[in-house]
């Protein structure tokens, strides 16, 4: 799909979103991958504020983090800090784990701020497109 920040691909393994990525793919061919790129398209049209699609959120600590980030809810944003503390880890491998996300905007890394500042963004166009996002969620005011 085209967003606003360029072209998004979605990838579905076993029946299960397990991908986005920041360019052109094929198009969608099964019904979960249509239904992602509607549900995107809301999203990047304000029409959606929470996703509904099965997600890998991989094993162990990165499934700790990602299910963590998914929990933010729409135009709220935590620092690392928090889900250090929440899941009892150093806030280091909190950003590491963020930029390590398979699935950016559906788990959504870029509510995701450093103590003082933004923070990184793995994703294509880096923090130009994690401010996009926040300014999209209107969680603009939450930026420092």
């Amino acid at each position: 799909m085209q967003s606003p920040l360029g072209p998004i691909s979605v990838t579905e393994t076993d029946g299960v979103i397990t991908a986005l990525q920041w360019h052109a793919g094929p198009a969608p061919e099964t019904p979960l991958l249509i239904e992602a790129i509607h549900q995107l398209t809301a999203y990047f049209d304000r029409r959606l504020t929470t996703f509904d699609l099965p997600l890998d959120f991989g094993r162990g600590f990165a499934e700790q983090v990602r299910r963590a980030m998914a929990a933010i809810p729409y135009g709220e944003t935590r620092q690392y800090g928090d889900l250090a503390r929440e899941i009892g880890a150093p806030a280091q491998a909190i950003g590491q784990a963020c930029g390590a996300n398979p699935i950016p905007v559906l788990i959504p890394c870029h509510r995701i701020l450093a103590a003082k500042g933004l923070g990184g963004f793995s994703a294509k166009g880096g923090v130009e497109s994690k401010v996009f996002l926040l300014k999209l969620e209107g969680a603009a005011s939450l930026l420092i």
